[in-house]
């Protein structure tokens, strides 16, 4: 999280806020989407975090999955925006966010994986009928919507 976050929580604690956040499903040529072992919540979940103040939602989107990946994604299309009682989360440390997700795709990444062990402890592509059983609450819609395009090649 960047330090924007940080320094909104130090003025208002754990209260609810709204967490504009960005992310990216990656495709490979299989089909696959890739998924990243989150350290915060010990789920399975997608690339992205909270945009930054001053930066495109785009921009935090290829940010964010690079920090959590090391993967740089381009070429992004717009897959979905999440918001309302799906995106309500309590985070471990006890953080309450109502999130406005703003999620892309892509099929066009470059670089090697690499696991930074502060945000991600795994990082693997997983096909639609072969999915991990704890994925984050508030990615389950995601999945079910990337599962659904990606059946229907609407991807």
């Amino acid at each position: 999280m960047g330090d924007y976050i940080h320094e909104l929580r130090k003025e208002v604690g754990n209260r609810p806020i709204i967490l504009s956040t960005a992310g990216a499903v990656l495709i490979d040529g299989n089909d696959r989407f890739l998924m990243q072992y989150r350290c915060d919540n010990d789920t399975w979940g997608l690339p992205g975090g909270a945009i930054e103040l001053g930066e495109t939602v785009e921009d935090a989107a290829i940010r964010e999955v690079f920090e959590e990946t090391g993967l740089t994604a381009s070429d992004l299309k717009l897959f979905n925006i999440y918001s309302g009682p799906d995106q309500h989360y309590i985070y471990p440390n006890g953080d309450e966010v109502y999130m406005v997700c703003i999620t892309y795709y892509t099929r066009t990444y470059e670089g090697e994986i690499k696991i930074d062990g502060i945000e991600t402890k795994d990082i693997k592509f997983f096909d639609v009928n072969d999915l991990p059983d704890k994925i984050s609450p508030p990615i389950k819609c995601v999945v079910e919507d990337i599962i659904y395009k990606i059946n229907n090649k609407l991807v």
